[in-house]
């Protein structure tokens, strides 16, 4: 019986452990890159955030690179917009329903954090995730979806 006990303590003990990572790190550089092409989303977690970080050099006037996610039908729409809303606005339009979560436009050096609440995510559709600095979703793109 003591076995058994310690066994489902431990058990208990351990469970933080396994829980689902609800978080990750996407790396953009002075090439136009991102390191991550595709990002899955444990439907487990509430929230989930991430870190966009900027491994180049070059400034934000330069190089500048965010982290945009929309449905992956609303990609063309949210990009062609941004770039009307200049890099004043990180190249977004300001209140734009179709964007999901987002970074702040980043230079080499620097890193911020995009937080997804994942209620708004369904089991089954597309989303992308984009740089919105014109030009450069042509080759910073990537999907996401919802685990299962």
């Amino acid at each position: 019986m003591r076995k058994l006990i310690a066994i489902a303590l431990l058990g208990l003990l351990s469970t933080p452990l396994m829980a689902a990572e609800c978080a990750t790190t996407v790396e953009a550089n002075d090439a136009m890159q991102f390191n991550v092409k595709t990002i899955t989303v444990p439907k487990t977690c509430k929230t989930f955030a991430v870190t966009l970080k900027h491994t180049g050099k070059l400034p934000v006037a330069a190089m500048g690179h965010n982290w945009v996610l929309s449905h992956s039908a609303d990609e063309a729409g949210v990009i062609a917009d941004g770039m009307k809303a200049g890099a004043a606005n990180s190249y977004e339009k300001p209140g734009d329903a179709r964007i999901i979560a987002h970074t702040k436009l980043i230079g080499g050096g620097q890193s911020d954090t995009a937080t997804i609440n994942v209620a708004k995510l369904k089991a089954g559709e597309q989303y992308a995730y984009f740089c919105t600095f014109p030009g450069h979703a042509a080759l910073m793109k990537g999907t996401l979806s919802l685990g299962k």
